[in-house]
């Protein structure tokens, strides 16, 4: 199936795309120079400066992954969680068939609902999990099909390839589309934008992230996703890399039973980005 008839009749329904301010200052400024070397041609490396300006703010703006500059982010849930004491936790980069079931097990223990942003191929490898998933009454969301190193260098073609494939295989077999999308790594291209519109996916960044793939300290990894937790607040941990821990296991295994003590023991509730949101499942 192609990446443009993945939604014929199912999933998110696609928006019209709106370009972020940032982007509409762009283009402004690059008709401007335009204008302006046609009426002044020896004004040529004015010009060029002014666009080299431009092109460096909107690179730095895909390796912020929390900014909005490039088009909406999600980096906090909506008042109304906030109001009904709801966080979101979330993973990346699974499913694993050995880290993940042992993270629905700990949620599972907990009463809580958590968000499994997966890897279209490598939920194509394991079937089983991410059925395990949705059955156990949590969300799985796309992020992207090959998880790509490349992922924030990617043309408009290649990337309408690479999320609608992830569609594709993720709504297949969780049996409903994501409706979120988080890149790779959190970079994302000024060409994401319009193809999330296409899909009628949201993008999602994150509160605090506990960079548990890169910090084998699980003391380290929980201060930074629980130091300052609150209502509202969207969290990332891994389920798909295993990171050697103190006790030589995988730090979300280590970090999380922590993280959903806090967070009950402050009154917080985790659900999935959906039912946050006031969308489908998870509550």
């Amino acid at each position: 199936m192609s990446a443009d008839s993945i939604h014929a009749g199912a999933g998110p329904a696609a928006r019209p795309w709106r370009p972020a301010a940032a982007l509409k200052a762009s283009a402004v400024l690059h008709a401007g120079g335009l204008v302006a070397l046609a009426a002044a041609p020896e004004a040529w490396t004015a010009v060029l400066a002014a666009l080299a300006a431009n092109h460096v703010v909107l690179f730095g703006a895909s390796f912020a992954p929390r900014s909005g500059l490039l088009g909406p982010n999600l980096t906090r849930l909506p008042a109304e969680a906030v109001a009904r004491r709801e966080i979101a936790i979330t993973f990346d980069d699974g499913p694993d068939p050995e880290i993940t079931p042992r993270v629905l097990d700990c949620l599972d223990r907990a009463g809580a609902r958590g968000t499994f942003f997966c890897v279209g191929a490598r939920a194509a490898a394991h079937p089983g999990v991410v059925r395990e998933i949705v059955r156990r009454g949590h969300a799985v969301e796309n992020h992207s099909q090959q998880h790509s190193t490349a992922f924030g260098w990617y043309g408009p073609d290649r990337l309408r390839r690479e999320i609608g494939a992830a569609q594709d295989t993720l709504e297949r077999l969780a049996g409903c589309a994501p409706a979120f999308f988080r890149a790779p790594f959190g970079v994302r291209s000024p060409f994401v934008d319009p193809v999330l519109a296409r899909l009628g996916l949201r993008y999602v960044s994150w509160t605090r992230r506990g960079y548990d793939t890169v910090d084998a300290d699980t003391a380290r990894v929980l201060a930074r996703l629980a130091g300052r937790l609150d209502a509202g607040d969207v969290l990332v941990l891994h389920d798909g890399i295993a990171t050697g821990a103190q006790r030589g296991q995988p730090a979300v295994l280590e970090v999380l039973p922590r993280l959903l003590e806090l967070a009950a023991g402050r009154g917080l509730k985790p659900v999935t980005l959906g039912a946050a949101c006031g969308g489908r499942s998870g509550a």
